[in-house]
This record gives structure tokens, C-alpha cells and sequence, in this order.
């Protein structure tokens, strides 16, 4: 079976910016990874755009529960931290990567406290240390129970705050970044970054569509879940980064290694969009799962029953759900106690009982929903992408470290490590002078498009469907050709408009996303990770490699 070549648009249409600004570098995102980069910039380099798609606090990261994992334990090393990620990423784990992650952890984590994150303590004073599931040591930080993300966040938009009048930064909030702008071709074909063009919701004089030039864009724009018909991603996560990245020539990596997270509550068939995430944590602290018929099933699966990657953990509920003819399995926790689950996880309780369930007194219903992305805009270890001048950190970025799963909590101390080397790196070659003026941008050929916002549920409802937890080559081409379906009535239909607008340029994000990662899908022929086939149940060492896509000069999708 062969699919049908894809193109996409080079560029989204959007009106001819109505004003510029010229700075040194723009930072794209303002959850812990865009955060960190621009405090790290902001005295090393003159002048730093920040840019976030809503307020400052409203980046994935206050939305993180479990907490950040580094070796903090006198007992514990990075090496074990190192093979228990490895352990994970299911052999596709670049070992470089990883050593930076956990050898460099540590201290980041002591910087975020030295900027006034506020971490749960032990009985001794010292930060407290838990445990999550793929992780055989004591190491993940966690603040207010199960608020670690809303913790850093805090502290990390306090500290932007507190400088927001410093001439060196400027913020702009309620912004959605459309495309990184690039300079003609070299004589080598390299076209180099120019800048950003983005589009300001609100009033005052950076309203409308804009233009930002600089010769470094930092992308920290975080993760795809609006590309699933549920997930526990906040709405604005539509991809916006990645498909930026490839319509400026950028090549991404391992976009179908998704992780699906084992225990998001299960809200009826119906339930669509941000779902309510039950913590790692709380399998971590001993939490059971069990089927509809009230039966422990994780440990004939695995070795760490409930404690296993979640990618395991994931397959082995669906599985469950199938044997049992149910849409959910249960998470029981009435063991632990009404008080403990109180403290441990004050968020998680609130939640629970403002929708009527006492999980001190009785099971929680969970189903595995979309959750992180292990793939992403691919960099090498200072966070530099294949376009000169554009870098990614955090979860757009493919970095090597999570390979094909992502362990539990090492998201967050990614974005910390991998965003302080991005900012080093551009301040670097910014006191070496290698950083001028941004170079004038020019139209890329392969031409504009939009997909309607009307057909993002369309579009949402085929991933899930056939690019969801499990695959298979047919259900994978089905998806494809039901994408190109949407696409096609988006262009063709006369009732269907697609004007430039905020929802048609993030429906275009999802839709480019969407189908790049299903390509991608359906050429790895194995099961890894993120990434399960049930036509090809086993790991095959044969794909130990990177599935790579890129967009040809026309906007032909190129996936290898």
C-alpha cells in the first residue's frame, strides 16, 4: 500500500503586517521552557520578545501535576536516573540527550528554587522525594501535592513580572505566533530565521497582525493535544510550533510517538477536549487499577504492575477495556485514606468532588486520553533546529531525550535544562558577534492555505479514531484519506469559509500536524513506545532509527 502525496502551504494566509518591531530574540511560549529561556536571555542579549498565546500563566505547565524529576537523594545518581530513562524510551533514547538531562537536572532545579518555586518538604526540612512509575528511585520534586506545575509556573511568571518594565523585554500577551519568517536561499539553499509574524488579540498598538524581526526565534510553544478529540492539554495547544517549524524548512522527528496518559478521568463517551488528569503520583503512592469486574490485571503485565511507562500501563487498559466490553477501567485508592489523599493530592480531591465522586469511598473511573508528545521540532543538545537561528525547547522540541516514551516527570526538568542551554547558546553567539541584525524576510514558495475551523472535530474525531492508541495500516490510511477529505471540503465547498482568523490558522496547525503524524505512523511497521501497531505487535530492532518529516521547497510532505 503506497499513500497518496500530501502538500501543504509554505505559509498561512493571513493579512500584510500592519506594524514591525526589530529585536535581538523572539521567545515563543510562556510555559516552564519559554519562561526560563527568557529570563535567561533577557540580561545577556539587548532586547527580548516575549510572546504567549494567553496570559502568562496560561502555558501548559500549570497544568503539570506529578513533578520534576532530578537526583536530589544523597543515595541516587544520574546514572540510574539516566538508565531508567533509557528503560523507557524503548531504544530510541539518544544516550547524549539524556546524560545532559540528568547530569544538568539537579541544579536547575536549585536555580527554580533560587527564583522562589516553593517545593514540598520532608520531615528533615529537605525537599520531599516520590516516586513514579518507571523510575526505581525516590526522585521527583513535587509542590502543593499535585500542583508542581502551578507552583513553577508562579514562581517563574513572578520573576518576568517583576521586570516587565525593564527596557530589555517586552511581553505580549493574547498572541498566536503564524509562521517564523526566513531570509532568501544562500548560495547552499540554507534559508536562515528573520523573525515572526503573529497576530495580537486585543488593543494598543501591537493589535492585529504584526511582524517581529530577529535573528533567533526560541520556540517553547508546547504540545498537540487539540490534535486528538480528547486529552488533558489545555486548548490552546493546536500544534502551533511544529507546524511552524516545518512550513519554515525545519525537519521534525518521532512525531508518532504520542503518549496517552493511562488515568485521565473517564467522563462518558461523549467527553471531548481538556479532560481532568489523575496523576502518575498516585499510582506512585499506591494506586490500583482495576477492571469493571473489580479485578487487578497490571501485574501479569508487568514486572512494576501499576509503576510500569505509561505507554504499558495505556495498552494494558485498552486491552482490558476490550475484554470486559467497557469504556473504563477503575483506579481504586480507598486504601490510602481520606486524609492522606487529601494532603498528597489536595487539586485532584477538589476536582473529584466537584463532580461527585468521593475517591476515599469509592473507585474513579479512567480511560487513557492524549497527554504529551515525545516528538517534535528535532534539535541538536543546545536546542539549535536544522534552520539557522530557530530553536525549540520543551515539548515541541525533539531533543533525544525521550525517545519513544517519555518517563514519567521528565518533561518539566527538559524544559528547564534543554531552554538554560538554548538561552546560553544565543548569548554566546551573541557577545561573539555572530548574532547581527535579523536578515530581510522573503516570501517562501509553496504558497498559502487555511483548513476551516469547522472541520477541526472532523479532523479530531479521524485522529482518535485510526491515529489513536492503537494502529493499524488500515485504520492509519483511513485516517489519512478521511484528513485529505477535510482538507478538500475546506478549499472546494462554497458554504465553507476559511478566512484568515484565529480558529482557521490553528485548524491549519492541527490539520498539518495531524497528517504528518500519521504518515509517520504508518511507515514505522513495529510497535514501540508511544507508537503501538496491532499489526505489528513486537519491537523490531530494524527501526531503532528517527522517522523524519520535512516540507520540500512546494510544501511536499517528505516523511523518512
Amino acid at each position: 500500500m503506497i499513500l497518496p502525496a500530501a502538500r501543504f502551504a509554505r505559509a498561512l494566509a493571513a493579512p500584510e503586517p500592519g506594524w514591525t518591531t526589530r529585536v535581538d530574540a523572539v521567545v515563543v511560549g510562556s510555559g516552564i521552557a519559554g519562561l526560563t529561556a527568557a529570563l535567561e536571555l533577557r540580561t545577556r542579549v539587548p532586547r527580548v520578545l516575549l510572546v504567549t498565546k494567553g496570559e502568562l500563566s496560561s502555558g501548559s505547565t500549570v497544568w503539570a501535576q506529578g513533578g520534576i524529576a532530578a537526583v536530589l537523594d544523597p543515595e541516587d545518581t544520574p546514572e540510574a536516573h539516566l538508565q531508567d530513562t533509557l528503560v523507557a524510551g524503548g531504544g530510541l533514547s539518544d544516550p547524549d540527550a539524556v546524560k545532559v538531562l540528568v547530569t544538568e537536572g539537579p541544579e536547575r532545579v536549585r536555580e527554580l528554587v533560587a527564583r522562589g518555586a516553593v517545593f514540598d518538604a520532608g520531615p528533615g526540612g529537605d525537599i520531599a522525594l516520590s516516586r513514579e512509575g518507571g523510575h526505581r528511585a525516590d526522585r521527583i520534586v513535587h509542590a502543593g501535592g499535585d500542583a508542581t506545575g502551578a507552583e513553577v509556573s508562579r514562581a517563574l511568571v513572578a520573576q518576568i513580572e517583576a521586570v516587565r518594565d525593564d527596557p530589555g523585554i517586552e511581553i505580549v500577551e493574547h498572541a498566536l505566533v503564524l509562521d517564523v519568517l526566513t531570509s532568501a536561499p544562500t548560495g547552499g539553499g540554507v534559508r536562515r530565521v528573520a523573525g515572526v509574524t503573529l497576530h495580537v488579540r486585543g488593543e494598543g498598538s501591537r493589535d492585529g497582525v504584526g511582524a517581529a524581526l530577529a535573528p533567533v526565534v526560541i520556540l517553547a510553544t508546547g504540545g498537540i493535544g487539540q490534535v486528538f478529540r480528547s486529552s488533558t492539554n489545555p486548548a490552546g495547544a493546536t500544534g502551533d510550533g511544529i507546524a511552524a517549524a516545518m512550513r519554515a524548512g525545519a525537519t521534525v522527528g518521532d512525531l508518532e510517538f504520542v503518549q496517552f496518559h493511562p488515568t485521565v478521568l473517564w467522563l462518558g463517551a461523549g467527553a471531548k477536549g481538556q479532560l481532568p488528569l489523575i496523576s502518575e503520583a498516585v499510582r506512585g503512592e499506591g494506586g490500583l487499577l482495576l477492571d469493571v469486574e473489580g479485578h487487578r490485571f497490571m501485574p501479569a503485565v508487568h514486572e512494576m504492575a501499576e509503576l510500569a511507562p505509561r505507554d504499558v500501563v495505556a495498552h494494558a487498559i485498552v486491552r482490558q477495556m476490550a475484554a470486559t466490553s467497557a469504556d473504563n477501567v477503575l483506579l481504586d485508592v480507598r486504601h490510602l485514606g481520606r486524609t492522606f489523599l487529601a494532603g498528597r493530592f489536595p487539586t485532584i480531591t477538589r476536582r473529584l468532588a466537584e463532580l461527585g465522586i468521593d475517591w476515599s469511598e469509592e473507585p474513579v473511573p479512567v480511560a487513557p486520553a492524549q497527554h504529551y508528545h515525545s516528538g517534535g521540532v528535532v534539535t541538536d543538545l543546545m536546542g539549535r533546529s536544522s534552520v539557522p537561528g530557530l530553536y525549540a525547547v520543551g515539548e515541541v522540541a525533539c531533543t533525544g531525550v525521550h525517545g519513544a516514551n517519555r518517563l514519567a516527570s521528565n518533561s518539566l526538568l527538559e524544559g528547564l535544562v534543554f531552554a538554560n542551554r538554548a538561552a546560553r547558546d544565543v548569548a554566546e553567539r551573541y557577545a561573539a558577534g555572530n548574532l547581527s541584525t535579523a536578515p530581510e524576510p522573503v516570501e517562501r514558495p509553496g504558497g498559502t492555505a487555511l483548513v476551516a475551523a469547522v472541520a477541526r472535530s472532523r479532523l479530531q474525531k479521524a485522529m482518535s479514531d485510526g491515529s489513536g492508541v492503537i494502529r493499524t495500516a488500515a485504520s492509519l490510511a483511513r485516517t489519512d484519506e478521511r484528513l485529505a477529505a477535510v482538507r478538500a471540503d475546506a478549499h472546494l465547498a462554497a458554504e465553507v469559509v476559511a478566512a484568515p482568523q484565529a480558529a482557521e490558522w490553528e485548524t491549519t496547525n492541527v490539520y498539518q500536524v495531524a497528517r504528518a503524524l500519521t504518515r509517520a505512523a504508518w511507515l514505522r511497521t513495529e510497535s514501540r513506545g508511544g507508537h503501538f501497531r496491532a499489526d505489528h505487535p513486537k519491537r523490531d530492532p530494524d527501526w531503532e532509527r528517527r522517522v523524519l518529516v520535512s516540507l520540500d521547497d512546494d510544501g511536499g510532505l517528505r516523511v523518512r
